[in-house]
C-alpha cells in the first residue's frame, strides 16, 4: 500500500509479549526503518530531575533525550537514533513552517504502583498518526523506537496520582524550498516531558464554555479528524475570546443546526436521559469533523463493558441540549482527552446567556467512576490489555 505522491510508509512490527498491531486492517512490516538499527548517543550533561514535591507544569520541562529520524524520497528512512535533547536545525524555507505540513501525537507513560512503566493504548495513537501522515503525504513512523526512548528515560516518569510522562511524536515536512506540494524530505522526532494535572488545581474543577456559532473548528471534507498542527493554531484567537467572556474553553458548534462537536481540544460527552426515556451516554460520531480521541474510545469501551446504560455515537444539536436541560434530563457533561483525561463542564455561555449544567450536582457520579477506572488501569499493578510494559 502506497499513499499519495508515492511516499513510502513505515508500519509497526510485531513485538512480544504484546503484538504491535495497529488498529484496523493488519499492516505490513517495514524493511528500512527498524528498531534493530536504533543508534544510541547518551547525554554527557544530564539534567536534575524534578523532586516529587515540585509542581509539574504541562509541557514546560523536557527529558534528557529525544528520538530523531530523517527521511528523503531518494534514500528513504535513515537510521533512527536516540540523542541528547537539542534544538532543531531547519532551512528557512522548510515546508512545515510555510505550509503547515506538520502533524503530531500525544500519549502518556505511567508509573504503576509496582514501579513498572507502561504506555496507555499506544496502538491507537500510532494508527491515528498513520492516518494523519497519509493525509499530508508524509511518511509514517515506527512505534518500537518510541518504546525504547521511554525505556531510556524511565527515571523521568514521575510517581504520584495524576502524574505521567507525556510523549509527543512530531512529523514535519522538511522540504528546503518554496512551493506547495509533496515533500522530498521529512523529519520525525519524539520528545518527552514529565507532567502533572493538565488543569491547575483540582483535576475535577469544572470548566465553562463559550458556544458561539460564528467560530468553526472543522468542517465536512476538511481535516478536523486528523491530528494536524494546522488544526490548532487558528483556535488560539477563539480561546482568547472565550477567556475575555469569562469562559475557560470553547464549545465548537457546526452547521445550521448547531451540532456539538468538541470542547476546546477535547471530545465531548453528555450523560442524560434521552427524549425516548432511556438513560444514555452520548458523544458525536466520527463523521469527518471529530478527532478520534484515544480517551474517547476508552470511555466508550468502558461504558459498553458495564452494560448499565445505552452508549451512543450520534449527532447532538444545541437545541436538543437546551431542551434536555429545560426538562431536567441532563446529568453530566464532560470533555475527554489525553492531557486532561476527563474534565467536567458546569456552564455554557450561549447567545449572551449563561446556561447552567448540573454536572457537579450529580456527583459527578459518572465522571468520578471513569476517572477511577482509568487510573486503576494506568497505575494498577495487574496486567491490562490496554497497557504496554516498557
Amino acid at each position: 500500500m502506497v499513499p499519495p505522491c508515492g511516499v513510502p510508509q513505515i508500519w509497526a512490527r510485531k513485538l512480544l509479549p504484546v503484538p504491535w498491531l495497529l488498529c484496523g486492517a493488519r499492516r505490513c512490516a517495514s524493511s528500512n526503518f527498524k528498531a534493530a538499527d536504533l543508534q544510541m548517543q547518551m547525554t554527557q550533561e544530564p539534567q536534575k530531575k524534578p523532586s516529587p514535591s515540585e509542581p509539574l507544569v504541562f509541557g514546560k520541562m523536557f527529558t534528557d533525550h529525544m528520538l530523531m529520524v530523517e527521511w528523503s524520497g531518494a534514500k528513504g528512512w535513515g537510521q533512527p537514533r536516540i540523542q541528547p535533547f537539542q534544538h532543531l536545525m531547519l532551512h528557512p524555507a522548510c515546508s512545515a513552517l510555510h505550509y503547515s505540513l506538520q502533524l503530531f501525537e500525544g500519549l502518556k507513560a505511567y508509573r504503576g504502583r509496582d514501579q513498572q512503566v507502561r504506555l496507555f493504548r499506544p496502538w491507537l495513537n500510532m494508527d491515528r498518526m498513520l492516518r494523519s501522515a497519509q493525509r499530508l503525504c508524509l511518511p509514517a513512523e515506527l512505534l518500537e523506537c518510541i518504546r525504547r526512548l521511554v525505556e531510556v528515560e524511565k527515571d523521568w516518569v514521575p510517581e504520584g496520582p495524576g502524574t505521567s510522562l507525556y510523549v509527543r511524536p512530531v512529523l514535519i515536512g522538511n522540504e528546503p524550498s518554496l512551493g506547495v506540494g509533496c515533500v522530498s524530505k521529512a523529519l520525525l522526532f519524539v520528545i518527552l516531558c514529565p507532567v502533572g494535572s493538565y488543569f491547575p488545581g483540582d483535576s475535577l474543577t469544572p470548566v465553562s464554555l463559550l458556544a458561539d456559532p460564528a467560530f468553526i473548528r472543522a468542517w465536512i471534507g476538511g481535516v478536523g479528524d486528523y491530528k494536524l498542527g494546522g488544526n490548532y493554531g487558528p483556535t488560539v484567537l477563539v480561546q482568547r475570546e472565550a477567556q475575555k467572556r469569562g469562559c475557560e474553553q470553547v464549545l465548537w458548534l457546526y452547521g445550521p443546526d448547531q451540532q456539538l462537536t468538541e470542547v476546546g481540544t477535547m471530545n465531548i460527552f453528555i450523560y442524560w436521559t434521552h427524549k425516548d426515556g432511556v438513560l444514555e451516554l452520548v458523544t458525536p460520531p466520527l463523521d469527518g469533523i471529530i478527532l478520534p480521541g484515544v480517551v474517547r474510545q476508552s470511555l466508550l469501551d468502558l461504558a459498553q463493558s458495564w452494560g448499565e446504560f445505552r452508549v451512543a455515537e450520534r449527532k447532538i444539536t444545541m437545541q436538543e441540549l437546551l431542551q434536555a436541560l429545560e426538562e431536567g434530563r441532563v446529568r453530566e457533561i464532560f470533555g475527554s482527552g489525553t492531557a486532561c483525561q476527563v474534565c467536567p463542564v458546569h456552564q455554557i455561555l450561549y447567545e449572551g446567556k449563561n446556561v447552567h449544567i448540573p454536572t457537579m450536582e450529580h456527583g459527578p457520579e459518572l465522571i468520578l467512576r471513569f476517572q477511577k477506572e482509568l487510573r486503576a488501569i494506568q497505575y494498577g499493578t495487574s496486567a491490562h490489555e490496554w497497557m504496554l510494559t516498557v
